[in-house]
């Protein structure tokens, strides 16, 4: 008898856990990430994300610097430019000038996955800018990629009029845009992970219907033992 008990009662909890795990499966898909701009270092052979926004940061003459367009979560996880990076090549025709630098610059404009509704992404392309020696990161670009745009928090919208609009979008799973926060966490070189996104009511709904029906089974138990 107590063995039929243990079954019966793995039975029901294999029921319950199979039952949740369909409920997981069926929840909506939460957003995934942003559509943004991400700036890059290159350190060596290797691209290293940023640690400050391109209208801070100061390059000094010889660097090499990448900008990508993607969908990503945050720093982690962010694509990084495909083109070739290196300062040699990319300023060959540039020649050297006093009180000036040259900064190499690499531009990704991401793939048709990452670009918004309706555009199309141009090729990755390369460029040599030659500016003042305490320009920013934001003035080698602006020499070379015209037109920029930014919003009203610095953030890097556009690159060579791309995209045409939007700017640090959350994304759904979908790969449809969703309404920016009117809290966001971007910075100017990128958008920072958002917290919101708690579970459905659904999702709710059916971790207590599962939680009632195994109090049912349990309180079934106890009265046959009793």
């Amino acid at each position: 008898m107590t063995r039929g008990r243990a079954r019966c009662g793995r039975l029901v909890i294999g029921a319950l856990v199979a039952a949740l795990l369909g409920i997981l499966a069926a929840a909506p898909a939460q957003a995934v990430g942003y559509r943004y701009w991400s700036f890059w270092d290159r350190d060596g052979s290797k691209w290293a994300y940023a640690p400050q926004g391109p209208s801070t940061a100061r390059p000094d003459d010889g660097a090499v610097q990448g900008f990508r367009f993607s969908v990503s979560d945050d720093s982690k996880d962010s694509a990084k430019p495909r083109a070739a990076a290196d300062f040699d090549t990319i300023c060959a025709k540039t020649p050297a000038k006093d009180d000036r630098k040259r900064i190499a610059l690499v531009i990704d404009f991401g793939t048709p996955g990452d670009a918004p509704g309706g555009e199309t992404p141009p090729k990755p392309r390369t460029a040599c800018a030659q500016i003042a020696d305490d320009a920013t990161s934001a003035d080698a670009l602006a020499a070379v990629a015209k037109p920029l745009r930014y919003d009203s928090n610095a953030l890097l919208c556009a690159i060579a009029d791309y995209p045409k609009s939007g700017c640090g979008e959350q994304v759904a799973g979908n790969g449809e845009s969703e309404k920016k926060p009117a809290e966001s966490e971007s910075t100017e070189s990128g958008a920072k992970k958002d917290d919101s996104g708690g579970p459905s009511v659904g999702l709710i709904a059916g971790v207590a219907a599962i939680a009632l029906l195994g109090g049912a089974a349990v309180w079934q138990a106890r009265r046959r033992r009793g």
